[in-house]
């Protein structure tokens, strides 16, 4: 018996129309919502059910402004809706989402879909935000003057979907005619023409010149002096609040790891498997795992920040500065989501029309410092300070290497894109720029939890398993010494750790550093995974000693000659090394995927570590001609 086939429809519309949100609200789905460009770079898929019980498939096509197939999103949309796209069934209905506040710029793709001879049904969205705005909306005359079916809603708030349904329920509304391309010469002036036509019949402005709430704070907030000014402020605060706000649940979360490893240490025989738990599995899952109220604080602030609009606003002001990098602010949104993580940000590319300037995006994306790089930074920093700075100079230090990845990102992007060569087409940037809005807490808080979920499976799986191999290596092969120092000299990790010491000293690091970066290639949180696991042989015995945190015992340790292992400047010059190392298989496989050749990927991970290495050695080795230390 063949499997049942279900009828499709799809979802179509610009970016920040709330498409995915009416996505979510029809299939009680849990997709991402942003307020730009590139959220939904790929086809989401999932399944409604009309008010007659008849079961739909929904397609979530990326936000596009065209279906011109200029940019990958572009096509994958126009693909998609042609029946083109390789594993995704022909829509037999598409749902144009369309701001109703915003309908001069959003009908344009509605008039385009209608041009595929695909059967439309539009949803006309936010019409609260509109009626707010003066705007006199006449959803009958605009059905009547393209001959398909108007519905207005609100997704947000979930009014108007039971209409919707109804609209979308077998039979679907034929194929409506497009008469204002038959003939036209300039389609694009024959759509622009017909566009009024329908504003000034169907949405008419009572006052023209009316500013509205949101015109009244963007003459702050894109300001080219006060703009600027709040761009800073603002994220300067988001650091500085991952700092302050964290303290607490972190101090509670190292506590109980700390209370767990005695208790469980205390309930077992000593052996390998005493040693495996306590030494092993729980200070290498717990030294990463301290650090989710941070990473859930980072998340929750980009999700803020997205949320209220002022995200466009940053890509706004970044347009021009992206432009001295030789790119266009549509790089802006891909480089900004790395800082969550590359992969995504990675994937937004698709939205670049520009196949040069997509490629030199994807390859500095991962200098955008990551949600993965956090537990190292968190690790590196207080210790830089020595217990001495305050959360405002933490946040100070941190924001300075987001600087420095940052603009070494632009610097060599600058030299890449002039390396490749002009485009054979202008690059044109277009940015829809939203009301200002109160925050769709309910997306946020399942946006950052799914966030801190991923990162505690990860802990669960790859960190759990890299810290019992960790253990396993620096536990075999054994000898009859009771010397905890001579016990790891003799295991394998130790001889990897003086094999690759040569190598790693002139950066201002030893052995068992470099052992952690080393095993920190595959995923940079595990490098505070193996400094755990490193360190924790090194116990002094001392009761007070051994309640101190992991940062407390690296901080300890010492050069064969008693030297401080961990000054100032070796810290500034692992921090260095982090900022710049690429270190991530997961970013390497989505670039191969992305940039469609493995050499693009592999030339990166080399280009990225060569930089790395050489700009931590420039730090160290510069810092001690200075006199530093």
């Amino acid at each position: 018996m063949s499997a049942p086939t279900f009828e499709t429809i799809a979802l179509v519309g610009n970016p920040n129309a709330g498409k995915t949100t009416l996505f979510n609200a029809l299939t009680k789905s849990a997709a991402h919502v942003g307020n730009y460009a590139g959220v939904t770079v790929a086809v989401k898929s999932g399944e409604m059910f009309t008010p007659h019980g008849n079961k739909l498939r929904v397609l979530d096509l990326p936000g596009c402004y065209s279906l011109r197939s200029t940019s990958p999103d572009e096509k994958i949309a126009r693909d998609a809706l042609m029946g083109e796209l390789e594993g995704t069934p022909k829509p037999d209905l598409a749902v144009c989402v369309v701001d109703a506040s915003s309908m001069e710029r959003q009908l344009n793709i509605v008039l385009q879909t209608i041009e595929l001879g695909v059967p439309v049904v539009i949803a006309l969205n936010m019409v609260d935000v509109a009626e707010k705005q003066g705007l006199r909306l006449d959803p009958a005359k605009l059905s009547e003057e393209l001959n398909v079916p108007v519905v207005p809603i609100q997704a947000n708030a979930g009014k108007g979907l039971i209409d919707l349904k109804q609209a979308l329920r077998h039979p679907f509304p034929p194929a409506a005619e497009s008469p204002w391309i038959e003939g036209a010469e300039d389609p694009e002036a024959a759509r622009r023409e017909m566009i009024g036509r329908l504003c000034e019949l169907t949405a008419r402005r009572p006052g023209e010149h009316q500013q509205t709430l949101s015109d009244k704070l963007d003459q702050v907030f894109l300001h080219p002096v006060f703009g600027w000014v709040a761009f800073v402020a603002i994220m300067f605060s988001v650091f500085w609040a991952i700092f302050s706000f964290a303290k607490i649940p972190m101090d509670l979360i190292n506590g109980g790891i700390g209370n767990l490893a005695t208790w469980i240490g205390a309930k077992m025989p000593e052996g390998d498997l005493h040693s495996l738990i306590v030494d092993g599995v729980i200070p290498g899952v717990g030294a990463v795992v301290v650090f989710v109220p941070q990473i859930v604080l980072l998340f929750l602030f980009i999700g803020l920040l997205e949320s209220s609009g002022y995200m466009a606003r940053a890509a706004f002001l970044m347009d021009g500065l992206m432009a001295k990098a030789g790119l266009s602010g549509k790089a802006f949104l891909p480089l900004f989501s790395s800082y969550a993580c590359a992969i995504p940000g990675i994937m937004a590319t698709r939205t670049i029309d520009s196949a040069k300037e997509r490629l030199v995006t994807i390859f500095v994306a991962p200098w955008m410092s990551c949600s993965a790089r956090l537990p190292v930074y968190f690790l590196l920093i207080p210790l830089l300070l020595d217990g001495k700075g305050g959360t405002w100079k933490q946040a100070a230090v941190l924001f300075c290497f987001y600087v420095l990845g940052t603009l070494s990102a632009f610097v060599v992007a600058r030299v890449l894109r002039g390396r490749l060569g002009p485009d054979e087409q202008p690059n044109h940037f277009m940015l829809e720029l939203p009301l200002y809005r109160g925050p769709q807490w309910s997306y946020i808080l399942r946006h950052v939890g799914d966030r801190a979920l991923a990162f505690l499976k990860k802990a669960g799986t790859l960190i759990l398993g890299i810290s019992i191999l960790l253990w396993a290596l620096q536990t075999f092969p054994k000898t009859d010494s009771e010397d905890k120092g001579e016990q790891l000299a003799h295991s394998v990790m130790g001889r990897v750790g003086a094999f690759i010491e040569p190598v790693v000293k002139p950066l201002g690091f030893d052995g068992r550093t470099g052992t952690a970066i080393l095993t920190s290639f595959a995923a940079r949180e595990t490098f505070n995974t193996t400094m755990g696991v490193i360190f924790h042989v090194e116990e002094t015995g001392d009761e007070e000693a051994d309640r101190e945190s992991i940062r407390g015992q690296i901080s300890a340790a010492t050069w064969p000659d008693g030297r401080p292992l961990f000054t100032p400047l070796s810290v500034v010059s692992l921090l260095v090394f982090y900022v710049f190392a690429l270190q991530c298989l997961a970013t390497s496989a989505v670039v191969t995927r992305e940039a469609g050749s493995w050499k693009w990927a592999a030339g990166q991970f080399a280009f990225m570590s060569v930089f790395a290495y050489v700009a931590s050695l420039i730090v160290y080795q510069g810092g001690h001609l200075l006199g530093l230390h």
